[in-house]
């Protein structure tokens, strides 16, 4: 990956840092976004100790025009845009179907799905322009089995699968690949969070993984970089499970 240009949307902490260096150990020069401004400017820090290029902008991926804006900086900073890995989300403390309210529903549905399909949007236009390029998406388990408790994050997860192949699909012939991974229950702060909000049912979960543990966010960074990279260059239109085994239980 020497010479080419990475971005990484959720890049303040968990799988995002964790894919942001490892862009880095492979050569490739690092736009880290995140509306995490410290988290950020401790990756953009990784980044450059691993004695690569790297660059913290401050975005709401929610926001058209500041994720058309981390597009245009990007490729101002680095001058292209090779690599994307949407990572952004969030989640919420569980709660039954019923009693999901619509903010809550909105906020999800805004972070886990609308930003993917803008950074997509402003990436793709990118990319065509310079004739090519790679894009990962970060779904979930959820998007295959109902996760308990979350059925607007089950409902976010699973339409970035649609985008995806979608997209895909229409790209097809154009020199951009896309795909998904689809990471079980990870080590991070957002699954940290999920877990105080909702210790039994977070247990009952770990229990439930293979080895008993959660997964690590480099464990699922490897695979998001792997997608990007031309050793899958055959790969597209792809949604990657990387949970350990957890669904093939």
């Amino acid at each position: 990956m020497k010479g080419k240009v990475a971005l990484v949307t959720g890049g303040g902490s968990g799988i995002g840092q964790a894919a942001a260096v490892l862009f880095a150990r492979r050569g490739a020069k690092v736009a880290i976004a995140d509306r995490n401004t410290d988290g950020g400017a401790d990756t953009a820090a990784m980044v450059k100790a691993e004695g690569g290029e790297g660059r913290f902008f401050a975005v709401d991926v929610t926001d058209e025009t500041q994720v058309e804006g981390m597009v245009a900086s990007t490729v101002s900073e680095f001058g292209s845009l090779d690599f994307a890995f949407n990572n952004a989300g969030i989640t919420h403390p569980s709660r039954l179907f019923h009693e999901l309210t619509l903010d809550q529903w909105d906020e999800m549905i805004a972070i886990n799905l609308t930003s993917v399909f803008l950074c997509m949007k402003h990436e793709i236009i990118q990319m065509l322009a310079q004739g090519g390029g790679s894009i990962v998406n970060t779904a979930s388990g959820a998007a295959l089995i109902p996760a308990p408790g979350q059925p607007h994050y089950t409902a976010a997860k699973r339409g970035v699968l649609g985008l995806t192949t979608y997209a895909a699909d229409e790209l097809n012939n154009k020199g951009i690949r896309v795909n998904a991974i689809c990471p079980g229950m990870i080590d991070t702060p957002m699954v940290a969070s999920w877990r105080e909000s909702s210790p039994e049912m977070a247990e009952a979960v770990v229990q439930m993984m293979p080895g008993g543990r959660l997964g690590l966010p480099e464990e699922v960074a490897e695979a998001a970089v792997w997608l990007c990279s031309d050793e899958a260059r055959w790969v597209s239109g792809d949604t990657m499970v990387v949970d350990g085994g957890m669904l093939n239980r």
